[in-house]
């Protein structure tokens, strides 16, 4: 069977390696710097499978061996949000964590596709492309289809649709820089520009952008992890598939846009081997400033990491 490795089993791991698993699409390997919590919900995940009908074997552990042979990396390990805390605050607790981790799982599965989960979020993919050095089309982000979820969410309770009626377009970066498009967000085909006034979609708007901080101030020692695993499942799968499964996601430019040498959420066609050509939407200029701003303030993180990447 085909084999996929999910870094670190805190409860976004963890319960991503339960999703895959319960699928029956690939063997998992589940690994943590604690073994025995790895190899502990490696074991519970295992003993809930004869209920699922699923074939998949699960295994857990500290040994980066686990991972020899996976198609895809799911890199979830490092320091979660707490109340108050940014994703930039995250930025040099989790540079370390990373590099080790994206080094360890790449030499194992050198073949791989890597998403990253880890945050902030387009800075820990550009320090995966860093240091494995790898075609860019084989490292990407899950952000941009968790931050449509929670808009398709809202806006579904909003009109008081089923939330599958609703297609999100969310680009930029992930949290506070994203850029929500109601123009190429429908509802039954409907552009969400139509259905709702101005100031109704800006608040739709902030309670996505600011979604992840609201679960983080109400779970207060947590940050969420039911959504976020459900989003990565979803894009193992579709590289598993070969789906060519469209999917906004981070991706390092080379253009596209008029954007380069910048990890930023935008529309990309996802298969086997990774993310295989990025979807250019027919953007307006003031959606193009916005795109521009969100790379700018991704950019100047980025380079902040490289002197972090220079001095350690």
């Amino acid at each position: 069977m085909r084999k996929v490795t999910v870094v670190g089993a805190g409860m976004v791991g963890s319960t991503t390696a339960m999703r895959l698993a319960e699928s029956g699409l690939a063997d998992v390997a589940l690994i943590d710097v604690d073994a025995d919590l790895a190899r502990g919900k490696a074991l519970d995940i295992s003993q809930a499978l004869p209920l699922t009908g699923s074939p998949s074997r699960v295994v857990g552990g500290d040994d980066y061996r686990l991972a020899e042979g996976s198609e895809v990396v799911v890199v979830t390990a490092g320091f979660p949000r707490r109340p108050g805390m940014s994703r930039a605050d995250l930025l040099g607790r989790n540079a370390e964590v990373v590099r080790e981790v994206v080094g360890s799982a790449a030499a194992a599965a050198p073949e791989s596709v890597i998403i990253m989960v880890t945050n902030p979020l387009d800075e820990m993919s550009y320090l995966a492309w860093k240091v494995t050095g790898w075609d860019r089309h084989r490292v990407m982000g899950m952000a941009g289809l968790l931050d449509g979820s929670r808009l398709a969410y809202f806006a579904a309770r909003e009109l008081g649709v089923s939330p599958s009626q609703v297609q999100p377009t969310v680009l930029g970066s992930h949290g506070e820089a994203m850029l929500p498009l109601p123009r190429f967000t429908t509802v039954a085909g409907v552009p969400l520009d139509e259905l709702l006034p101005p100031e109704k979609l800006g608040e739709l708007f902030e309670r996505t952008r600011e979604g992840g901080a609201e679960i983080v101030s109400l779970l207060r020692t947590a940050s969420a992890y039911y959504a976020p695993s459900a989003c990565v499942a979803r894009m193992v799968e579709a590289v598993l598939r070969d789906e060519d499964y469209r999917v906004t996601a981070s991706v390092l430019l080379d253009g596209e846009y008029g954007i380069s040498g910048v990890f930023l959420g935008v529309p990309v066609v996802l298969g086997a081997g990774g993310w295989k050509r990025v979807v250019e939407l027919p953007l307006e200029d003031r959606e193009i400033e916005g795109l521009e701003e969100c790379a700018r303030l991704i950019r100047s993180r980025m380079e902040e990491l490289d002197g972090w990447l220079a001095g350690s």
